[in-house]
């Protein structure tokens, strides 16, 4: 994973919005600080550093990369993909590349995609998957429902094709899409639904907004019958789940996930009180914590549980 150096802490949006919002921030959703790029940073500079943290850890040279998949709703450019970028960047010579876009979900759908490419097709070997976010670009910061939450980061995985499960692997997975909240939060200026105008620019309506609140219950529902829906599938018990890696946006909306499944509240580790929140590079984030920390041996069973803006879902299932 990569994060920007440069710390922003709850203190500074209490001097910024003139209340206290660290207290709400630090008792509901445990972040005290996150990380935001400084000016003249690129997302692709994060993106770049998690790649070859990632690379090295599974012993591989960029050039033998087949593939590069990079999830972010807060690209460099509208055209082109920013996984172009990278792949040159990072001397990706060898890898086909692209973006996809399903929001803070965007890691896990990545994952999913990568999995189905490297079963499908055997010229696809080792495929890189990121997940990239850089809303500290798209906040205004006179907003305080958005201004506190988003942060800035990237994680990278690396996935290599290999016969059975028995050693490790993809067990399953499960993607979904609640297109009724399409309109509920996002970035709705910018597109060719709705360019981007002087009059639109001076109103900050080309940032990020909430439009209207989410139902409270209906992440911690999707995400238990989800990651229910996947162990079916992959043929193992929800009790059999040594580590849950959740989108890092609400952690009493983690735990009441945990507690539904029967399972201990640690089996989700968290790193939002350190790092914000950070969407679509949120899982990869927690995942590469817990990993280098020790959080999972060989032959543990990991699930990821993503959510995002659209409605976009996708979870699904390794063995260590």
């Amino acid at each position: 994973m990569a994060v920007p150096d440069q710390i922003v802490p709850n203190s500074w949006f209490n001097e910024r919005l003139g209340e206290d919002v660290d207290t709400w921030l630090q008792e509901n959703l445990t972040i005290r600080e996150r990380r935001w790029m400084r000016e003249g940073e690129l997302l692709s500079d994060l993106c770049i550093t998690a790649t070859e943290r990632a690379l090295e850890m599974a012993g591989l040279k960029p050039e033998q990369v087949d593939l590069l998949i990079i999830s972010t709703d807060t690209p460099e450019f509208i055209s082109p993909s920013t996984a172009s970028v990278v792949a040159y960047k990072a001397g990706l010579k060898n890898a086909a590349s692209f973006d996809l876009n399903t929001a803070c979900a965007g890691f896990v759908t990545a994952t999913e995609t990568a999995v189905n490419f490297i079963k499908g097709d055997p010229r696809y070997r080792y495929a890189v998957v990121i997940g990239a976010y850089g809303m500290s670009r798209f906040l205004n910061l006179d907003d305080k429902k958005t201004v506190t939450l988003f942060a800035d980061g990237a994680a990278a995985a690396v996935l290599e094709s290999c016969d059975g499960t028995e050693n490790g692997g993809h067990l399953a997975g499960d993607m979904r899409t609640r297109g009724e909240y399409n309109d509920y939060m996002g970035i709705y200026q910018g597109g060719s639904a709705h360019p981007v105008t002087p009059q639109s620019v001076a109103a900050q309506e080309h940032k990020l907004i909430f439009a209207k609140k989410f139902p409270k219950e209906l992440n911690p529902i999707m995400w238990t019958d989800m990651i229910r829906t996947v162990a079916e599938r992959g043929g193992f018990a929800v009790s059999d789940i040594k580590q849950a890696f959740m989108t890092q946006i609400n952690i009493n909306q983690i735990w009441e996930t945990m507690d539904n499944l029967g399972l201990p509240r640690e089996t989700a580790p968290a790193i939002m009180s350190t790092y914000g929140y950070t969407g679509s590079a949120a899982i990869g984030m927690v995942m590469d914590h817990s990993i280098r920390g020790g959080g999972l041996q060989k032959g543990d069973i990991f699930v990821m549980m993503g959510s995002g803006g659209g409605l976009t879902f996708a979870c699904n299932a390794f063995r260590y």
